[in-house]
Protein backbone atom coordinates (compact mmCIF):
# COMPACT_ATOMS: atom_id res chain seq x y z
CA UNK A 1 0.00 0.00 0.00
CA UNK A 2 1.76 3.62 -1.12
CA UNK A 3 1.33 5.24 1.83
CA UNK A 4 -0.31 9.48 1.32
CA UNK A 5 1.41 12.26 3.51
CA UNK A 6 -1.07 14.89 4.71
CA UNK A 7 -0.70 17.53 7.17
CA UNK A 8 -2.60 17.23 10.16
CA UNK A 9 -5.00 19.89 8.91
CA UNK A 10 -5.29 18.33 5.92
CA UNK A 11 -6.05 15.06 8.00
CA UNK A 12 -8.88 17.01 10.10
CA UNK A 13 -10.81 18.55 7.10
CA UNK A 14 -10.85 14.66 5.35
CA UNK A 15 -12.21 13.59 8.81
CA UNK A 16 -14.63 16.27 9.04
CA UNK A 17 -15.86 15.36 5.32
CA UNK A 18 -15.92 11.61 5.83
CA UNK A 19 -17.78 11.88 9.29
CA UNK A 20 -20.33 14.74 8.06
CA UNK A 21 -21.23 12.67 4.88
CA UNK A 22 -21.56 9.83 7.34
CA UNK A 23 -23.67 11.19 10.26
CA UNK A 24 -25.14 14.75 8.43
CA UNK A 25 -25.47 13.79 4.80
CA UNK A 26 -26.21 10.33 4.11
CA UNK A 27 -29.04 9.89 6.81
CA UNK A 28 -30.51 12.81 5.38
CA UNK A 29 -30.85 11.39 1.38
CA UNK A 30 -32.03 8.13 3.22
CA UNK A 31 -35.19 9.93 4.54
CA UNK A 32 -35.41 11.84 1.25
CA UNK A 33 -35.12 8.05 -0.13
CA UNK A 34 -37.96 6.64 2.10
CA UNK A 35 -40.15 10.24 1.67
CA UNK A 36 -40.26 10.09 -2.06
CA UNK A 37 -40.67 5.94 -1.84
CA UNK A 38 -43.56 6.03 -0.11
CA UNK A 39 -45.47 8.05 -2.26
CA UNK A 40 -46.01 5.35 -4.80
CA UNK A 41 -44.92 4.21 -8.23
CA UNK A 42 -41.11 4.34 -7.82
CA UNK A 43 -40.51 3.54 -11.69
CA UNK A 44 -41.33 7.24 -12.60
CA UNK A 45 -40.84 8.90 -9.26
CA UNK A 46 -38.03 11.45 -9.85
CA UNK A 47 -37.87 12.21 -6.34
CA UNK A 48 -36.58 8.33 -5.40
CA UNK A 49 -34.48 8.21 -8.30
CA UNK A 50 -32.71 11.39 -7.53
CA UNK A 51 -31.88 10.41 -3.97
CA UNK A 52 -31.15 7.23 -4.68
CA UNK A 53 -28.57 9.15 -7.43
CA UNK A 54 -27.28 11.19 -4.81
CA UNK A 55 -26.74 8.19 -2.41
CA UNK A 56 -24.80 6.26 -4.71
CA UNK A 57 -22.68 9.67 -4.77
CA UNK A 58 -22.24 9.20 -1.00
CA UNK A 59 -21.42 5.88 -1.52
CA UNK A 60 -18.60 6.48 -4.14
CA UNK A 61 -17.27 9.56 -2.40
CA UNK A 62 -17.56 8.04 1.21
CA UNK A 63 -15.30 5.02 -0.19
CA UNK A 64 -12.49 7.50 -1.97
CA UNK A 65 -12.42 9.12 1.62
CA UNK A 66 -11.69 5.54 3.27
CA UNK A 67 -9.25 4.32 1.03
CA UNK A 68 -7.47 7.84 1.44
CA UNK A 69 -7.68 7.80 5.59
CA UNK A 70 -6.38 3.83 5.40
CA UNK A 71 -3.25 5.36 4.03
CA UNK A 72 -2.78 8.64 5.42
CA UNK A 73 0.91 9.06 7.07
CA UNK A 74 0.73 12.96 8.98
CA UNK A 75 3.50 14.44 9.06
CA UNK A 76 4.67 18.17 9.93
CA UNK A 77 6.74 19.93 7.62
CA UNK A 78 8.12 21.96 9.97
CA UNK A 79 10.00 18.90 11.97
CA UNK A 80 12.12 18.25 8.83
CA UNK A 81 15.43 19.35 7.41
CA UNK A 82 14.57 22.60 5.72
CA UNK A 83 17.69 22.48 3.60
CA UNK A 84 16.28 20.01 1.49
CA UNK A 85 13.22 19.33 -0.60
CA UNK A 86 10.76 17.34 1.49
CA UNK A 87 7.03 17.11 1.58
CA UNK A 88 5.23 20.33 2.29
CA UNK A 89 8.26 22.46 1.09
CA UNK A 90 7.69 25.73 -1.28
CA UNK A 91 9.60 25.53 -3.89
CA UNK A 92 11.12 28.57 -6.44
CA UNK A 93 12.65 26.86 -9.54
CA UNK A 94 14.43 29.11 -12.76
CA UNK A 95 13.36 27.30 -16.00
CA UNK A 96 16.76 27.57 -17.46
CA UNK A 97 15.33 28.25 -20.88
CA UNK A 98 13.23 31.04 -20.29
CA UNK A 99 14.37 32.27 -16.87
CA UNK A 100 11.26 32.47 -15.47
CA UNK A 101 10.50 31.83 -11.52
CA UNK A 102 7.90 29.06 -11.37
CA UNK A 103 7.05 28.14 -7.77
CA UNK A 104 5.34 24.69 -6.08
CA UNK A 105 4.35 23.70 -2.72
CA UNK A 106 4.71 19.79 -2.69
CA UNK A 107 2.14 18.31 -0.32
CA UNK A 108 -0.90 15.24 -0.54
CA UNK A 109 -3.26 14.32 -2.18
CA UNK A 110 -6.22 15.37 -0.59
CA UNK A 111 -4.49 18.99 0.27
CA UNK A 112 -3.57 19.53 -3.76
CA UNK A 113 -4.84 22.68 -5.65
CA UNK A 114 -2.74 22.59 -8.69
CA UNK A 115 -4.15 25.95 -10.49
CA UNK A 116 -2.73 27.29 -7.44
CA UNK A 117 0.60 25.63 -7.31
CA UNK A 118 0.14 23.15 -4.46
CA UNK A 119 1.41 19.66 -6.58
CA UNK A 120 0.99 16.11 -4.92
CA UNK A 121 4.01 14.52 -4.24
CA UNK A 122 3.22 12.18 -6.57
CA UNK A 123 3.46 14.15 -9.70
CA UNK A 124 6.13 13.55 -11.51
CA UNK A 125 8.03 17.31 -10.85
CA UNK A 126 7.82 16.39 -7.40
CA UNK A 127 9.55 12.92 -7.55
CA UNK A 128 12.45 14.24 -9.14
CA UNK A 129 12.32 17.65 -6.67
CA UNK A 130 12.97 15.50 -3.49
CA UNK A 131 16.04 15.80 -1.37
CA UNK A 132 16.93 18.53 -3.70
CA UNK A 133 18.68 21.64 -2.78
CA UNK A 134 19.20 25.23 -3.64
CA UNK A 135 21.97 25.04 -6.29
CA UNK A 136 20.67 21.54 -7.94
CA UNK A 137 19.62 21.36 -11.17
CA UNK A 138 16.67 19.24 -12.42
CA UNK A 139 15.70 18.08 -15.98
CA UNK A 140 12.94 16.66 -17.16
CA UNK A 141 10.24 15.35 -19.31
CA UNK A 142 6.55 17.18 -19.30
CA UNK A 143 3.80 16.85 -21.23
CA UNK A 144 5.15 20.49 -22.82
CA UNK A 145 8.16 19.67 -23.31
CA UNK A 146 11.46 18.75 -21.77
CA UNK A 147 12.72 21.21 -19.25
CA UNK A 148 15.68 22.34 -17.23
CA UNK A 149 15.47 23.87 -13.76
CA UNK A 150 17.67 25.16 -10.81
CA UNK A 151 16.13 25.21 -7.32
CA UNK A 152 16.69 28.84 -6.70
CA UNK A 153 14.85 28.22 -3.13
CA UNK A 154 13.41 26.12 -0.92
CA UNK A 155 11.06 27.17 2.25
CA UNK A 156 8.45 25.84 4.66
CA UNK A 157 5.14 27.48 4.42
CA UNK A 158 1.92 26.07 6.22
CA UNK A 159 0.26 24.66 3.11
CA UNK A 160 -3.16 25.28 4.23
CA UNK A 161 -2.51 29.18 4.22
CA UNK A 162 -1.38 28.87 0.58
CA UNK A 163 -4.68 27.40 -0.28
CA UNK A 164 -7.06 29.05 -2.27
CA UNK A 165 -10.28 26.48 -1.43
CA UNK A 166 -10.99 25.02 2.00
CA UNK A 167 -13.72 22.83 1.36
CA UNK A 168 -16.91 23.46 4.53
CA UNK A 169 -19.56 21.22 5.35
CA UNK A 170 -21.90 22.90 2.86
CA UNK A 171 -19.20 21.66 -0.04
CA UNK A 172 -19.25 18.23 1.96
CA UNK A 173 -23.02 17.97 0.71
CA UNK A 174 -24.53 16.27 -2.06
CA UNK A 175 -27.72 18.72 -2.30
Amino acid sequence: MKVEPITQEGYDLLTREFKYLVEVEKPKVSREKEIAAALGDRSENADYHAAKEKLRHIDKRLFFLNALLQKTQIIDPAALDHSRMHFGATITLLELDSDEEVTYTICGTYESEPENGLITVHAPLSKKLMGKKVGDEIKIDLPSGKKEYEVINIVYIDVFSLKKTIKTEKEFGFS
